[in-house]
């Protein structure tokens, strides 16, 4: 099948794009504005976008209190969403009303952060301590300003429960990370998921691929 996304040509009950950007890792982010009002939400439009400084992003359709509290405060927090989580992450993401603590309502403890305001999930193996760079609004090809907006953040500080690192090597799969996959669906990583390639070191000629 082909379609065109502006036509809604597909002919399916719903549409198929996010169930083929998957699995999108989830940044369960943490603000706070500068009264001390606390957000948690989850974001499966997030990524680190580079490496030396580390930074990331999450992108919000709509203007949402995660982007005006960052824009306020200039701090935000991604917790990592696991299994062990799953059900407290997807509560986040409930239309609780302006203003409310996600924290509160879903039952999370949240402990203090070392270098930013806005508190981690405690119960989170990994948190990355981001300080605000900039937020872009999107536009589409023909200019037109669209209600979304991509914030970007430099990590400064890293939290990892010790216990999952491992022959010095943090183990992702023992973490058992949780993605968004289409629809309600999402993708757990585990062990008897996990696969190791090497980088390639020559051409394709010399590593061999596509032969028999």
């Amino acid at each position: 099948m082909f379609y065109e996304p502006s036509k809604r040509n597909h002919r399916l009950p719903h549409d198929p794009f996010k169930a083929i950007v998957a699995p999108r890792p989830i940044g369960w982010i943490t603000t706070m504005n500068a009264t001390g009002d606390i957000n948690l939400a989850p974001y499966s439009y997030f990524n680190a976008v580079h490496t030396s400084p580390p930074i990331v992003m999450f992108s919000s359709d709509g203007w949402k209190d995660s982007i005006a509290f960052v824009e306020e405060t200039r701090e935000f927090v991604c917790s990592l969403a696991t299994w062990d989580l799953r059900h407290e992450m997807n509560a986040t993401s409930a239309p609780y009303p302006r203003g409310a603590n996600e924290m509160r309502e879903t039952g999370l403890q949240a402990e203090p952060s070392m270098l930013v305001r806005p508190p981690r999930v405690k119960r989170s193996p990994c948190a990355l301590e981001c300080r605000w760079l900039q937020t872009v609004r999107l536009h589409n090809i023909d200019g037109t300003a669209l209600d979304g907006y991509v914030a970007f953040g430099q990590v400064v500080g890293i939290y990892i429960d010790d216990r999952f690192i491992r022959d010095g090597l943090l183990d992702t799969a023992a973490m058992q990370p949780i993605a968004r996959a289409g629809y309600s669906d999402y993708v757990v990583v585990t062990g008897d998921t996990r696969f190791s390639m090497p980088r390639p070191t020559g051409t394709v000629n010399e590593i061999g691929i596509g032969r028999q």
